[in-house]
C-alpha cells in the first residue's frame, strides 16, 4: 500500500487562514477529499493521512468525518489541547475515534522552551496508553529542544515532520545536519521526507539542490524510520504533487524494492497503525 502520509484539507477563510499571506494565493480557497482523491489517483498513492492545519477540536472532529466518509484517508493526526488541564477528557472522547492515528501542535509557532513546559509534558505522557503518535512540527533551529523533548518521552513514538524544516533556501544544511542526524539517533522518532520544496526556493529548486537533505536523512533514519508525504496542498506554492512525487521517486530509484516500499508506504502503514479502525 502506497501511502501520502502528511496533508491537509480546509475550508478557506481568510481569519482562520491568516498564515496564507499574499505570496501564497494559490492556496485561498477550499481543499477537500473529491480535491485530494484526483490527485493521489494520478501518482498511485492507495491511502492518505491527514494532518490539521488549525489549531481547534472543531476542525479536529471535521478531519474525522472527512476520513469516515473517504475511501483514501485512512488516518487523521488531529489537534487537541495538550497542556491543559481538560486535556485527558477531551482524549478519551476523541480516542473512541480509531481513525484519530496521532496528535499535533504548531510548536514551530511557540517560544523557545515550549516543549520543555510541563504542563505540556504531561499531556504527551497521558498520550502513552492511548497509542496515539506525536507528530513534531519545528523548525531545525528547535531540533536540540526537540531532542531534549524525546528523551523525556522514550516510550512513545514521534513522527518528525518535514525533515524539521531546514533553512534550505538560505543554505542552511550544515546547521541542520547536526541536529537531524542526534534525533535520529532516538529509535522512537520516525521522519516525514515532506515539505522541502516550500523551505527551497519556490522557482528555482531543483531535484538535485534537495537531494543532499534526502541522503542525510535515509542515512540517518533509514528506509524503516522515514515516510513519505506530500504537505499538499501547501507543496503547490512550489510544485505540483505529481513534480514532487516524481521527485522523490527519482531519489529512491537506487534502493531495493524492500527499502523503497518502507518508504513509499510501509513504515507509514506501521507507525500510524493504518488499516486498524475497522
Amino acid at each position: 500500500m502506497r501511502v501520502d502520509a502528511h496533508h491537509h484539507l480546509w475550508q478557506y477563510t481568510p481569519k482562520e487562514y491568516g498564515w496564507i499571506d499574499d505570496s501564497m494565493q494559490v492556496l485561498r480557497r477550499d481543499f477537500l477529499p473529491g480535491d485530494l482523491e484526483a490527485e493521489i489517483a494520478g501518482v498511485g498513492i492507495d491511502a492518505t493521512v491527514a494532518v490539521q492545519a488549525r489549531q481547534t477540536l472543531e476542525e479536529t472532529r471535521w478531519l474525522l468525518a472527512l476520513a469516515g466518509q473517504s475511501g483514501a484517508i485512512k488516518g487523521v493526526v488531529g489537534w487537541a489541547p495538550i497542556a491543559e488541564e481538560r486535556f485527558v477528557g477531551t482524549l478519551e472522547g476523541l480516542t473512541q475515534n480509531p481513525l484519530l492515528k496521532g496528535l499535533r501542535h504548531v510548536v514551530q509557532a511557540e517560544a523557545e522552551g515550549f516543549l520543555d513546559t510541563p504542563e505540556f509534558n504531561r499531556g504527551i505522557a497521558a498520550m502513552l496508553p492511548t497509542g496515539l503518535v506525536y507528530d513534531i512540527l519545528i523548525f531545525a533551529r528547535q531540533l536540540d529542544e526537540a531532542a531534549r523533548f524525546v528523551d523525556r518521552h522514550p516510550e512513545q513514538v514521534f513522527v518528525l515532520d518535514h525533515i524539521a524544516k531546514p533553512d534550505i533556501l538560505r543554505g542552511g544544511f550544515a546547521s541542520w545536519n547536526g541536529g537531524i542526524r542526534e534525533i535520529a539517533r532516538r529509535s522512537n522518532v520516525v521522519c516525514k521526507l515532506s515539505g522541502m520544496v516550500t523551505e527551497a526556493d519556490w522557482k528555482g529548486w531543483t531535484a538535485s539542490s534537495l537531494e543532499p537533505y534526502f541522503d542525510a536523512v535515509l542515512d540517518a533514519f533509514g528506509p524503516s524510520r522515514l515516510m513519505f508525504g506530500s504537505d499538499w496542498p501547501v507543496l503547490t506554492v512550489a510544485a505540483t504533487y505529481g513534480q514532487w512525487a516524481e521527485t522523490v521517486a527519482s531519489w529512491l530509484a537506487p534502493l531495493s524494492e524492500g527499502e523503497r516500499a518502507q518508504i513509499e508506504g510501509e513504515t507509514a502503514s506501521r507507525i500510524y497503525r493504518l488499516g486498524t479502525e475497522d
